[in-house]
């Protein structure tokens, strides 16, 4: 991946960034435990193709280090961060386990059914909890969530695909994966899909930071170009516009690179490849997050949840316009001090207050205009001492977005 030159080819896209396609269709694919100096070093021709037409970043996953939101660096936790668009903080998914995910927070499947039920949704994946612990297919606590299609469970067939120690069963059934992801987008041209791949974490644990570890990155780049050839034949053919966003759930350790799960700076590392031609100064300058990527992905499928599920999700958008992101807090006495990044100084910015969090019991919180300021700022004083709390959720909202943080006293 040659990241400088991705950067200025980003940039040259500038012009567009305002940009939207109508009926977009959405591809998202994670490939397992991949940081982004690694993928940086190596040649990955199918990746750099696509992030010519849109873009490369580097990224992070782990939430807010040392606060409210850390978020272990653990796959399972990483992949309902992205489809949430939420921190473990809310979504509750803290391993592998999955033992009680809070399905108050959306995932993007379920964003889709509520809003917009005609679209074809489809997950094809070499791990079997994602579609029926994650998403939560068919579960009361989803509303019964249905996909149209799934490809999915091979690794619980251990006489077709044996259980070896070099886990080739599992690059066995990650073609199988990519393959049926590829016919099914060329001849059904699903709405939204979700590919995982597991193959390269796999290396990564066995073998560390080794020509192991980079030859099964080598076989994912063809991979993920068996993908795209199916959306380019649907674009070439169909006339359809395909957006496809991909990234990786965690990093590695710094010693060995066979490891991962806390917050170094290795393993909170990912990257977002992206061939979206709107991506906005977020995505190009900043360090954006694998929250980022499900408010972008609502964006292009034209979903517009309700105001209460916006101020819960942590992400801000990395297409389209912006107005705010980065929202901190700290109180000093009586006295909220906020601050956060702007990008429309032409809007006003509103700032919500609530004391309350019964969103993750299902109860939309009540929350209070307390101030309004000027689009060009980047920081305000709020006396809270008519709203004595130990919490606080406050939002900052513009025009184009909200942002989002926590306030938690001891």
């Amino acid at each position: 991946m040659k990241f400088y030159i991705l950067i200025l080819i980003s940039l040259i896209n500038c012009p567009n960034l305002f940009a939207q396609k109508q009926n977009t269709k959405i591809v998202f694919v994670i490939v397992d435990g991949i940081s982004a100096d690694v993928l940086e070093k190596l040649e990955t021709p199918q990746l750099d193709a696509i992030a010519i037409k849109g873009g490369y970043t580097r990224a992070y996953v782990g939430g807010e280090k040392n606060g409210y939101s850390e978020t272990p660096t653990i796959s399972a936790v990483g992949y309902n961060s992205l489809l949430t668009g939420t921190w473990a903080n809310k979504h509750n998914v803290w391993g592998n386990s999955i033992k009680d995910p809070n399905y108050n927070y959306w995932t993007v499947f379920r964003y889709a059914k509520e809003n917009r039920p005609e679209l074809k949704t489809a997950i094809f994946s070499t791990w079997l909890d994602n579609r029926t612990k994650l998403v939560g297919e068919g579960l009361p606590q989803t509303n019964f969530l249905k996909l149209n299609y799934h490809f999915d469970g091979l690794e619980l067939d251990t006489v077709n695909f044996p259980h070896d120690e070099d886990r080739l069963y599992i690059h066995k059934i990650d073609e199988l994966v990519v393959d049926e992801a590829s016919k099914y987008i060329k001849d059904e041209s699903p709405d939204l899909s979700w590919v995982y791949l597991e193959y390269t974490d796999d290396m990564g644990h066995r073998y560390g930071d080794s020509e192991e570890f980079h030859n099964a990155i080598a076989i994912m780049d063809k991979q993920i170009g068996r993908i795209y050839k199916a959306m380019e034949f649907r674009r070439k053919v169909h006339g359809e516009n395909w957006q496809i966003f991909i990234t990786t759930d965690h990093g590695r350790d710094m010693e060995t690179g066979k490891g991962h799960g806390g917050q170094s700076d290795r393993e909170r590392l990912t990257w977002i490849v992206t061939d979206a031609d709107d991506l906005n100064d977020y995505f190009m300058s900043e360090t954006p997050g694998i929250v980022d990527i499900l408010p972008a992905m609502l964006r292009s499928l034209e979903i517009s949840p309700e105001r209460n599920r916006v101020f819960e999700i942590d992400g801000v958008p990395i297409t389209g316009p912006l107005s705010v992101s980065d929202l901190k807090a700290n109180i000093q006495g009586q006295n909220l001090f906020l601050n956060w990044k702007t990008y429309n100084k032409d809007k006003k910015l509103k700032i919500y207050l609530s004391t309350e969090n019964g969103f993750k019991n299902g109860i939309y919180d009540h929350y209070i205009l307390i101030k309004k300021v000027k689009g060009n700022s980047n920081s305000t004083k709020i006396d809270v001492s008519k709203y004595p709390s130990r919490f606080y959720k406050i939002v900052i909202e513009g025009k184009h977005n909200s942002s989002n943080t926590w306030l938690v006293s001891q």
